[in-house]
C-alpha cells in the first residue's frame, strides 16, 4: 500500500513502515499497543540536518515521503510526552493516540522558514493535543475553566508529590495543610483558597446519578430521580404551540388592517432580521426619514389597538 500524506492528515489512516508492516496512528487494546510500540522501535530517529531536509521538502513540494519521514521518526517521541501525562489515570493508550493527532497537527502547521526545529515544533502540538485530551476526559465541575485553574490542575499534582503528599493515583491524596497551601500558592502565582479549592474537587469522586438511595421510606430510588427536569412536558409544548397559534393569527389580523405602504415599512422595520435604514426607506418612498419614521410609528399603534380590539370580543 503507498503512503498518502493526506489521509493521514486528514484521517489519521495508517502506514506502513519499511518492513510492510502496517503501523497505524491508532490502535486497539493492550497487545496491538505493544505491537505498536515494538514496531515504532525500527523508525530512525533524524539528525539535525536530515528534519531540516524533510521538514522543507514537504512544506514546499508536499513530498508524501518526506511527511512519512517525519511522522515516524517522531511517533516514539509521543510515547515519551505521554507517559508524563499516566498519573491522570487515563489509559496511555489513549493518550499516545491523542498525541499522534498532536504529531499530524503540527505537520500541517510547520513552517521551516522561522527557524524552529520540528521535533521542537511538534513537542508543543503533542502536548497541547493530550492535555486537551486530558481536560475533556476530566469532570468540568472538577477542573473549572479559567486560566487559574487549568495550571493547577495539570501541576498541583506534580508539586504535592514534591512535598511528599501523593500517592501513585491522582485523585484521593493526602489534604493539604495550611502551610502546603501557601507554599503551592506562591509557587504557582495563584491564590490560596483557588489551591484549597482544586484539592478539594479532585479528591472528590464522581458521583453517579444511577446511585441508588434509600427515600426513607424502605424503597431505594436513583439520584437522577430526585434531580428535577428543566425540560417542558409535552402538555406545556401544546399549551405553548396554541399560544403561539393564537397571537399568530391575531397578529396577522391586526396587521391586515394597514395600507400596503405601512405593512411594507413594518415587514422591512420590525420583521425583517435585516432591518431597512430609515434613510434606505427614505429614498425607496422619496419622503423623508421623519415621515418614514411617523408612518412606522402610526402603524405600530394601530396594530396595538386592533389587538386589544380583537382580543376584547374575545373575552366578551
Amino acid at each position: 500500500m503507498s503512503y498518502n500524506t493526506l489521509s493521514i492528515i486528514n484521517n489519521s489512516s495508517s502506514f506502513k513502515t519499511n518492513n510492510n508492516s502496517q503501523v497505524g496512528l491508532g490502535f486497539n487494546g493492550d497487545e496491538g499497543f505493544l505491537k505498536y510500540l515494538r514496531a515504532i522501535q525500527k523508525f530512525a530517529i533524524l539528525s539535525k540536518e536530515e528534519e531540516e531536509y524533510h521538514a522543507k521538502n514537504y512544506y514546499e513540494n508536499k513530498d508524501n515521503l518526506s511527511a512519512k519521514i517525519l511522522v515516524e521518526s517522531h511517533l516514539r517521541l509521543v510515547v515519551k510526552i505521554a507517559h508524563r501525562f499516566k498519573n491522570y489515570g487515563l489509559p496511555v493508550v489513549d493518550l499516545v493516540s491523542e498525541g499522534n493527532l498532536g504529531l499530524i497537527q503540527a505537520l500541517k502547521k510547520f513552517q521551516p522558514q522561522k527557524g524552529f526545529r520540528f521535533s521542537t515544533y511538534a513537542m508543543w502540538w503533542i502536548r497541547a493535543f493530550i492535555q486537551d485530551f486530558v481536560l475533556r476526559s476530566w469532570s468540568l465541575v472538577k477542573i473549572g475553566t479559567t486560566t487559574a485553574q487549568k495550571k493547577l490542575f495539570f501541576n498541583l499534582h506534580k508539586i504535592k508529590k514534591k512535598l511528599g503528599l501523593n500517592n501513585s493515583n491522582f485523585a484521593n491524596n493526602q489534604a493539604l495543610s495550611e502551610e502546603n497551601i501557601v507554599k503551592i500558592a506562591q509557587t504557582l502565582n495563584v491564590k490560596s483558597e483557588e489551591v484549597k479549592d482544586m484539592d478539594s474537587r479532585l479528591n472528590q469522586a464522581d458521583y453517579s446519578i444511577n446511585h441508588q438511595i434509600n427515600n426513607g421510606e424502605n424503597d431505594n430510588i436513583e439520584v437522577g430521580e430526585l434531580i428535577p427536569c428543566d425540560q417542558k412536558n409535552q402538555e406545556q409544548i401544546a399549551i405553548e404551540g396554541q399560544d403561539y397559534k393564537l397571537k399568530k393569527q391575531i397578529f396577522t389580523q391586526a396587521f391586515a388592517k394597514l395600507n400596503q405602504r405601512e405593512q411594507d415599512i413594518i415587514q422591512k422595520r420590525q420583521l425583517s432580521e435585516e432591518s431597512s435604514t430609515l434613510e434606505d426607506l427614505s429614498k425607496f418612498y422619496k419622503i423623508s426619514r421623519e415621515r418614514i419614521r411617523q408612518i412606522e410609528e402610526n402603524a405600530i399603534k394601530k396594530i396595538k389597538k386592533e389587538i386589544a380590539e380583537i382580543l376584547q370580543k374575545k373575552i366578551s
